[in-house]
């Protein structure tokens, strides 16, 4: 990293969506043309409706958490102010954007009643997480030091949860 003080605007953002976004999409691609049909859920199946339950949810807490960091919190303007978020919904997941996407292409998996699929969502937790300690990690902590290491022991990287101490 040339210069501690400005981090990379997007980060790995746009690779980790598009790259999530294209399996996404080559998975539904599969399912359409009569793969994994084997793997397939029957409407009359009461596990039809719990995975139309939880598409649902996914994709609509998806979008909360986008709108929280983005809108809300505007956090392309923290960024470019140097600024370490810690309040709000990055009280209860450090990379809500993130999280955002991979919630929406849970969502979308369900959507599709075939419960092969359901091994991506843990792909992708586990490409973002190898990605984000290789990258933005390292930059936040280079940048803030003790402060990012706190937060970090305090507040999950992907999965929303309350953090042991408030910010």
């Amino acid at each position: 990293m040339k210069n501690k003080n400005n981090l990379p605007f997007f980060g790995v953002g746009p690779f980790y969506v598009i790259t999530c976004l294209i399996i996404t999409l080559l998975s539904l691609l599969l399912i359409k043309n009569g793969y994994f049909n084997f793997a397939k859920i029957k409407k009359e199946m009461i596990l039809h409706s719990i995975f139309n339950l939880l598409a649902y949810f996914f994709v609509i807490f998806g979008i909360y958490l986008w709108v929280r960091a983005v809108i809300i919190q505007k956090v392309n303007k923290k960024v470019q102010q140097g600024l370490l978020l810690k309040d709000g919904i990055y009280s209860i997941v450090r990379n809500p954007i993130y999280s955002a996407f991979l919630f929406i292409f849970t969502g979308i998996l369900f959507l599709s009643m075939n419960y092969i699929l359901l091994v991506l969502p843990f792909f992708f937790w586990i490409f973002l997480t190898v990605l984000m300690k290789n990258t933005e990690e390292k930059w936040l902590r280079e940048k803030f030091g003790k402060e990012y290491i706190d937060y970090c022991k305090d507040v999950n990287r992907v999965i929303p949860w309350f953090a042991k101490n408030k910010y």
